[in-house]
């Protein structure tokens, strides 16, 4: 694909879009060129005075742009279902951005249900964040469902007899186990709605390597963190390009259910949006629905029909 820009969006106007994580990095980034767009743009954040700061910056770029903060803590399923009947209260949804998400952590932590904090708060609290809101996304004439996966899908292993990564805790095991459960839940949630001939599309995306900021919050030591910090400056892309994929995905029309975009250079690290390599393992059908299932019986979210 040649280069795309946001400016090549359609324009959004009378459509609803929530964005999980919308403070900083790539989650903020869209949250600006969605409500560039026209949208109605909901920043579902866990600290909201650092959201309404966002929604300041993102009107003094754009005047007329409707932002709205709404407090979520993907940590916390009380949270999750006090935004989901917060949300119940609009007419539609259009798009739903799954975004928020912890990188790397290096110690073992537990979110407030007693989830592993990497699988609950990555896949665990958008799993029963995007069941809750079905009702109202099926409101819309075309909903979009775009959950952010990353490149480290690739060596991500479902672990069902480890789930929340005890035995011993390894944080790029728990990672990877987190951002294959992203992609493979955007793609069993493809498949229901195709066999419901819903009108719902899911579809996953990565930024590839962006500089979003999450690695200061890995625990690393600092000099660690800005080795690391400094190569994804050079080696990788700035967080507006880390961006494009997900909006690529939440957005143009060629984009169809099961679809993954993310950047179209060497090893998808950096470049335009393109279709994007879903690897084999991620492909195990058996494994999404027992996913699925589990994820189910974690979260207590029981999906309705989804048409």
């Amino acid at each position: 694909m040649t280069a795309w820009t946001t400016s090549q969006m359609p324009e959004l106007a009378g459509r609803t879009a929530i964005v999980t994580g919308a403070t900083s990095g790539i989650g903020y980034e869209a949250a600006l060129a969605l409500a560039g767009h026209g949208a109605d743009t909901i920043l579902a954040v866990r600290d909201t005075v650092r959201g309404e700061a966002c929604a300041a910056r993102i009107r003094a770029v754009h005047g007329r742009a409707k932002v709205s903060v709404s407090a979520l803590d993907l940590a916390s399923l009380a949270s999750v279902k006090a935004f989901a009947e917060r949300a119940a209260a609009l007419p539609r949804i259009d798009i739903l951005i799954n975004n928020a998400g912890l990188g790397l952590q290096s110690k073992r932590a537990v979110t407030v249900d007693g989830f592993e904090r990497q699988l609950g708060t990555n896949h665990l609290g958008h799993f029963a964040l995007t069941g809750l809101l079905v009702p109202t996304l099926l409101q819309a004439p075309a909903p979009r469902v775009v959950s952010i996966a990353s490149i480290a899908h690739r060596r991500g292993r479902i672990d069902f007899d480890d789930l929340q990564t005890e035995r011993p805790y390894d944080g790029r095991k728990a990672y990877g186990q987190s951002k294959l459960a992203n992609l493979m839940f955007a793609l069993e949630l493809d498949r229901r709605a195709r066999n419901a001939q819903s009108k719902l599309t899911s579809v996953a995306a990565h930024p590839g390597v962006s500089d979003t900021g999450f690695i200061a919050a890995t625990g690393m030591p600092g000099l660690m963190v800005r080795v690391a910090t400094t190569a994804i400056g050079v080696l990788g892309q700035s967080a507006p390009r880390g961006a494009l994929p997900g909006l690529y995905a939440a957005t143009m029309p060629d984009v169809q259910g099961g679809q993954y975009w993310g950047p179209d250079g060497v090893l998808e690290v950096r470049g335009n949006p393109a279709l994007a390599q879903i690897s084999t393992h991620a492909q195990d059908r058996a494994a999404w629905l027992r996913l699925w299932e589990e994820s189910e019986r974690l979260t207590g979210v029981a999906y309705p029909p989804l048409a």
